[in-house]
């Protein structure tokens, strides 16, 4: 009422008044200063949101504080991004112990099958095709091995503690297993990568360890994957943002 009464008086200068609405999406995540402090260097490095950072975040420091046993796995690096939070967290925690596996072809994405395609239908190998492989940004993917292991050595963390694994998943994958994992990122996109991923991987992960699904929203064959595996027994997959998906086994 007060606004309305102001506009009558101002209107005639052709200024108005209004309320100023706030985005308080973010405010919670943005207050964690200590978080904020590894995002900002890892930002430049991954197309991944500030949620699903975050809960990468979180997720580092549940499994310390719960002491759940294994390495760090994440499948699909682009950048190192993802993987440079894990670090920089275990950093910030005095944790050194723990060896970190990327597992990535280093040389852009994988050839796509007819399961893939976005949640709004669009072909994989058509936005491959119009997309150039070296674009910043581009739906490729694409990184050079030596730059991500410059990124991860920028952090700080033990290079002895990261392991490099060069290839498609479906080969490395049979070749490279750690012991034992206690947190596991999934971002390959596709269905034939995802699928592997799981079979491979998922059996490795201990009793409260973490499941991060990055493309469950956005790619319908990373979705197709994780719903074809759980499909005997779903666990709860907790919603990050509009395509990240996390449990707890």
């Amino acid at each position: 009422m007060i606004v309305n009464l102001i506009n009558r008086v101002i209107g005639i200068t052709g200024y108005s008044v209004s309320k100023k609405k706030i985005d308080t999406d973010l405010v919670d995540i943005e207050s964690d200063r200590a978080f904020m402090r590894l995002y900002d260097q890892c930002r430049p490095y991954t197309m991944t949101s500030m949620e699903r950072l975050y809960s990468l975040y979180q997720s580092v420091i549940y499994i310390l504080d719960h002491n759940i046993p294994g390495d760090f796995v994440e499948c699909g690096v682009w950048k190192g991004g993802s993987s440079m939070m894990m670090a920089l967290t275990l950093l910030q925690r005095n944790a050194t112990d723990r060896s970190i596996f990327l597992y990535d072809t280093f040389e852009g994405m994988s050839a796509p099958t007819e399961n893939d395609i976005t949640f709004s239908g669009q072909d994989a190998e058509k936005l491959l095709q119009s997309q150039e492989k070296d674009d910043d940004h581009s739906i490729w993917c694409y990184s050079p091995l030596e730059n991500v292991q410059g990124n991860l050595k920028s952090t700080g963390y033990p290079s002895e503690k990261l392991f490099f694994i060069k290839g498609k998943v479906e080969i490395t994958l049979h070749q490279n297993l750690p012991a034992e994992i206690s947190l596991l990122r999934l971002d390959t996109d596709w269905y034939e990568s995802t699928k592997i991923e799981l079979e491979m991987l998922y059996p490795l992960l201990k009793k409260g360890g973490v499941l991060i699904i990055d493309d469950f929203g956005h790619w319908e064959g990373a979705k197709k994957a994780v719903l074809e595996y759980f499909k005997e027994k779903m666990p709860i997959l907790h919603r990050i943002d509009n395509t990240g998906r996390i449990t707890i086994k």
